[in-house]
């Protein structure tokens, strides 16, 4: 079983965000498989469902960002995750705008939501896919660039790096990640 978590912020009020990339890639895989995300334990939004023949967890912390950890630390307990079958989805600014990265380990950089997760779960060493959202144009803008909302004439770039990731997860749960990270992160 795999657990497959976007990060992000509660969508009422961050929703067309920056830092919602990891929840518009599980959002964007629900419609594919027709999946509805309503359930909810452990702080998040979460549906059991089978994709490719896999039974997964698509989970959508509801802590904030800066707590995600808590969420998956819970979830990975209750349903015996390992860190091999967790798949953690987020945005990042060191990536351009449309672009993703696969990594099998590594530190969480400046994210805190990733630190928060290697923080409850101890450790770096699960599959993540960065979602690129491009730097702002000022450092010290950081963040309001991605809290605040994401322009009409962005969207449709951020939307590649959200299809190109929910197929780098599809990937990963039918071909593993060593196959995915040679098919996807092209540089």
């Amino acid at each position: 079983m795999y657990l497959i978590v976007g990060l992000g912020n509660p969508e009422n009020q961050y929703k067309n965000t920056r830092h919602n990339m990891g929840f518009d890639v599980i959002n964007e895989i629900a419609k594919k498989y027709n999946i509805t995300i309503e359930k909810e334990k452990y702080n998040g939004l979460y549906e059991t469902a089978l994709i490719e023949g896999k039974k997964v967890i698509l989970l959508k912390p509801q802590t904030y960002m800066n707590l995600s950890g808590e969420a998956v630390k819970k979830y990975m307990e209750f349903y015996n995750i390992t860190t091999q079958e967790l798949i953690i989805i987020y945005d990042d600014m060191d990536i351009p705008k449309g672009q993703i990265k696969l990594r099998k380990t590594g530190g969480p950089g400046s994210h805190n939501g990733m630190k928060s997760i290697i923080e409850n779960i101890k450790t770096k060493d699960f599959p993540r896919i960065r979602v690129g959202i491009g730097r702002p144009i000022y450092e010290f803008d950081k963040i309001n660039y991605v809290i605040g909302q994401i322009p009409k004439e962005e969207r449709p770039i951020l939307d590649e790096g959200i299809k190109k990731a929910t197929e780098a997860v599809i990937e990963i749960i039918s071909k593993g990640i060593d196959n995915a990270m040679n098919k996807f992160n092209i540089s």
